[in-house]
């Protein structure tokens, strides 16, 4: 007797992705069953990037796909295809991006460009491609952050070419001004500045772009709300129950503008002592969890206080590329993930789908 697709795609619903937590059936995973008497053949597409996940997957897939009765040759494709999804209403999408990323926090010194450099780093490793946008104009730290240097050219005298830093496309204010430079400048300014910054730079066919936000909620982040396609938000705090205050305001505004908040990230949510390995936890325990239940959004995980991590992004070499292999890179690629799943699940753009309706006069 030759064998079903119906068949093949029982044995698939029984394979839970270990990311999502959906069957690879219900999630529309499972593409193109493909059944030529006792052979099986199937696509499986991944909405995120999985570098490190897709061999894991495919043999689980090609494991219970050979214990199916009188099955033949089997081959499993896995592979990851991202996509745009929506954004606020009434704002377009941005040529050569597919998606925007904001990684915030209500106070300063939370360690949020740490987090989004590291985060957009650890998206790149599993196969993105990913940009980052340092839209603190006051204090930008991303060119120190990325280990870049220099000017930005230009081929056509109107865009920028983004600067490249450990496989990341760049742009920043840090790279047109000296570095003892204060930023004297008044709100209208700084908005467009970052407006100059994003719109005006030649992005590259980017599957993410990361904006490292400057701290609080003011002009720039009123401007990010109203004429910039954001897909989704990070907040980054530490347990502290000042920052977590601060944090909760942030939160609060990109609920009140419709941009979706992804996740909450924990930094500085422990000290393990280098001498005896003791825990302490310095600025409190839990806040972070405590939050993200309170306002009913994720808790993407937390990250210790450790004098590497300042250490690497002070030398121009994050902990992701610094110490790929290490616990802490897998902490950040593992928020990566989750950061990168929950795009997946958010509606798809479709303003790419519809044609623009033209009326002259004839």
């Amino acid at each position: 007797m030759s064998m079903t697709v119906d068949q093949v795609n029982e044995a698939l619903r029984a394979i839970i992705d270990p990311n999502t937590g959906k069957d690879l059936v219900s999630s529309k995973s499972a593409r193109n069953v493909r059944v030529d008497q006792s052979d099986v053949s199937v696509d499986v597409e991944l909405g995120y990037p999985a570098r490190s996940q897709i061999e894991d997957i495919r043999r689980k897939v090609i494991s219970v796909l050979r214990e199916l009765p009188g099955v033949g040759n089997v081959s499993a494709n896995v592979y990851q295809k991202i996509i745009s999804h929506s954004v606020q209403r009434g704002v377009k999408l941005l040529p050569g991006v597919k998606n925007i990323i904001a990684v915030a926090s209500g106070k300063g010194g939370v360690g949020k460009s740490t987090t989004a450099v590291n985060l957009a780093l650890a998206l790149a490793s599993e196969g993105a491609k990913v940009g980052m946008l340092d839209a603190d104009i006051y204090g930008p730290s991303q060119p120190t952050m990325l280990g870049i240097a220099g000017r930005p050219e230009t081929q056509d005298g109107k865009r920028l070419e983004p600067m490249q830093g450990h496989g990341l496309q760049a742009m920043s204010i840090g790279f047109m001004i000296d570095v003892d430079t204060p930023m004297v400048w008044r709100g209208p300014m700084v908005t467009q500045a970052l407006e100059q910054l994003l719109r005006e730079t030649n992005w590259d066919d980017l599957d993410y772009l990361i904006i490292d936000m400057p701290p609080g909620t003011g002009d720039i982040h009123l401007t990010l709300a109203q004429k910039i396609p954001v897909t989704g938000a990070v907040i980054v705090t530490t347990p502290q129950d000042i920052a977590l205050l601060d944090a909760r305001k942030g939160l609060k505004m990109f609920e009140k503008v419709g941009i979706p908040i992804l996740g909450i990230v924990e930094n500085m949510a422990m000290h393990v002592c280098s001498k005896c390995g003791q825990i302490e936890h310095i600025f409190g325990e839990g806040g972070g969890e405590r939050m993200a239940k309170q306002y009913d959004v994720d808790y993407l995980g937390g990250l210790p206080l450790d004098i590497k991590i300042r250490e690497q992004a002070d030398s121009g070499c994050p902990t992701v590329v610094a110490d790929p292999d290490g616990a802490i890179a897998d902490t950040y690629r593992a928020i990566a993930r989750k950061v990168a799943i929950k795009i997946a699940e958010q509606a798809r753009d479709m303003s790419s789908k519809f044609p623009s309706i033209v009326v002259q006069n004839t």
